[in-house]
């Protein structure tokens, strides 16, 4: 079985920064994508952020300049970086890897518990 467990969340104000993290544990055999979600209050969940096993990226227009994902293959870890927040990033950001636990098995998405991020004005 995998586990994501994310952290880093808080509370900032705005024009502040954050990390946040997300690990994969248990049976790995490969990551492929990773990527990062968010949900406000009352919205659906938007997506953020990605990165490639090859360490391409793509960004949500709405983050981008501001946010910068990457990740650690040892770790199986991926990181979100955001800057310059705002107060409509204020969401419960969940993290997603694509995993493959054997070589004869497909890959399949595990996402993250979620972690809390506000960002007063």
């Amino acid at each position: 079985q995998v586990q994501l467990v994310e952290s880093g969340g808080g509370l900032v104000q705005a024009g502040g920064s954050l990390r946040l993290s997300c690990a994969a544990s248990g049976t790995i055999f490969s990551i492929d994508v990773m990527a990062w979600y968010r949900q406000a209050p009352g919205k659906q969940r938007e997506w953020v952020a990605r990165i490639s096993s090859a360490g391409i990226t793509n960004y949500a227009d709405s983050v981008k300049g501001r946010f910068t994902i990457s990740r650690d293959n040892a770790k199986n870890t991926v990181y979100l970086q955001m800057a310059s927040l705002k107060p409509e990033d204020t969401a419960v950001y969940y993290c997603t890897q694509f995993v493959r636990v054997d070589i004869r098995s497909p890959e399949r998405n595990y996402w993250g518990q979620g972690t809390q991020v506000t960002v007063s004005s």
